[in-house]
Order: C-alpha cells, then structure tokens, then sequence
C-alpha cells in the first residue's frame, strides 16, 4: 500500500506528495548535507547557511522512504568535518560520510575519518575556496595519500567540477588509483546532452570500469525546471544504460544552490525513476551500487 500524503511539508522540500514508487529497503540517499548552528561555518562562508539539522532531514527520510545516507561536507565548513561527522554518529550505522580536507592532511586526521564512516574525499573545483586553492596536483595527491592508507581501503575520490575542468583533468581522472564519483551529472547542461565533450569524457571514464557518477542536482543546469527537469531526460537515460552497476542516486537536500521553496524530492525520486527505466535498474542505484561503493552492511 502507498504511504499517505504528509500532513505538512518537510523543511527545505516543496509539496506533500511521496514518490510514485514505494522505494526497496536499503535505499540511500546518496548526496546530502547537514547544517546545525551548533557548528559556525567557515570564515570565507559568504552566506547564512540554512537551518538543516539531521532532525530535519529524518523528516526527509520518512517522506521518501529511503533509509540509508551519504553526508557530503559542504563548502560552508571548509575542510572542518565536524558538522557530518556529529551526523554521523545521530546517523548511526546507516550513514556514511564524504569530508572535505586540505591538502596539507595528515595521515592521522585520515585514520581519524575513516573510523567514524567516512568513505570519500570530496574536491571541489566549482566553489569559491578561499581557504586554499583547489589544484589538479592537489588532487592527485590526495588519491595517492588515501590510496596508500592502511586505514582508507575502499575509499574513493568525489568530484565536484565544471564539464571544461573535466576535460581538461581526463588524463590525470584515468590514472587515478581509486575509485572516482564525479558529482551532480558533471554537471553537463542537458541541452548538449550526450553530444557534450565531457559527456565523452564520462562515458570514457565510466567504460574503464573505476568512475561511478552521481544522479543529482537536476536543477543545477536544467532550462525547463521543476517539478520534472524533462530536459535531463536524454542525458540521465545515457548514464544509465552506459553502466546502471555504477550509478548512485543523492537529493542534494537542502538545495542550497536553489531559491528556496522550490524543490520538491519526490519528484526527485520520480525523475530518478524517469531516468532508471525498470524497477531493476532504479533499486541498483538506490540500494545494490550504494552498498558496495559505501561499504555498507547489514541492515539500516
């Protein structure tokens, strides 16, 4: 039977609708953030950060019927990971988390990381860091740093770049010597779709078996927006059919790069559906390719 509509929205997430589907157990949300003003953000932060406790994001949970979480560090808190890695442990066994850290790390901040949940190093070239620059050699460094970590097996290297950065860093991506998530589509503008040079990049990228891509932020360069982003259609079907075993699925919730009051995760969830075709290829992304890429185990 189909859960009821809520009775109020949740913060942060337009309309009162649950998805279309009735997810599978053991679906994870695979990109969100946590922001609790009992941790202040970094000082090069311009903006008030929103108000987006594991509270509220529980509520999220309820409403989607997913189960599992990845928290992403967001650029907000700089490389302090103090904020996810309190979600973590609210959280509990069914989270895991992304930190974002400087390139001057230690190996003992890593083993730190790596024995509250976290799974991944988050780079991002897209947002301002007036903390410290984001390099290509930066980069490279860090994958080897983790990669040679006795305590970071499995661990994996997030993306966060422009289509042009990603060209232009597609020799050093295919020498990585760990896995790589390339965030939010690559953020490819759906208007160029699959004929993006990036796209090429990715789809390159995904064929040598070691690059898995994030199935989020729709809205980010979608012309037709919400609720259906139909424009992204043709680019998310590509990525599914090109290699449904390393896709996951992530909310972005809070959206703070959207205007408030303006998406809705249900239909997030639906157009994850669009996208996924039958329901094998939907509960792959949502519970099967999150398991092994985040390592979890058990039950949520």
């Amino acid at each position: 039977m189909h859960p009821p509509d809520l009775a109020e929205p949740v913060p942060h997430s337009v309309g009162l609708a649950r998805p279309s589907r009735v997810l599978p157990a053991l679906a994870c949300d695979s990109h969100m953030h946590i922001f609790d003003a009992r941790f202040a953000p970094s000082p090069h932060w311009p903006r008030t950060p929103p108000d987006a406790p594991v509270a509220a994001y529980r509520r999220l949970q309820q409403r989607l019927g997913t189960s599992r979480a990845v928290v992403v560090t967001p650029s907000t808190y700089g490389t302090d990971n103090a904020c996810t890695l309190d979600a973590l442990d609210q959280l509990g066994d069914s989270a895991r988390g992304v930190a974002v850290v400087g390139q001057d790390v230690s190996d003992a901040e890593l083993a730190r990381l790596a024995a509250r949940r976290v799974r991944g190093l988050r780079v991002n070239f897209v947002s301002p860091q007036s903390w410290g620059e984001t390099t290509p050699d930066m980069l490279s460094r860090l994958a080897r740093q983790v990669a040679g970590h006795p305590d970071c097996g499995g661990w994996h290297i997030q993306l966060f770049a422009q289509p042009e950065q990603i060209e232009a860093l597609a020799p050093l991506l295919r020498a990585l010597p760990l896995p790589l998530v390339i965030d939010h589509l690559g953020r490819i503008d759906p208007a160029d779709g699959t004929a993006a040079p990036a796209y090429g990049v990715l789809r390159g990228l995904l064929d040598g078996g070691n690059t898995w891509v994030k199935l989020s932020g729709a809205y980010m360069r979608s012309a037709m927006h919400g609720p259906g982003y139909a424009d992204t259609l043709p680019l998310g079907r590509a990525l599914v059919q090109a290699a449904p075993e390393r896709l996951v699925w992530g909310s972005d919730w809070p959206h703070t790069t959207e205007a408030p009051g303006t998406v809705d995760d249900a239909a997030l969830v639906d157009l994850l559906r669009a996208w996924a075709g039958p329901d094998w290829a939907m509960d792959a992304i949502l519970v099967d390719n999150p398991a092994r890429l985040y390592g979890f185990g058990g039950a949520a």
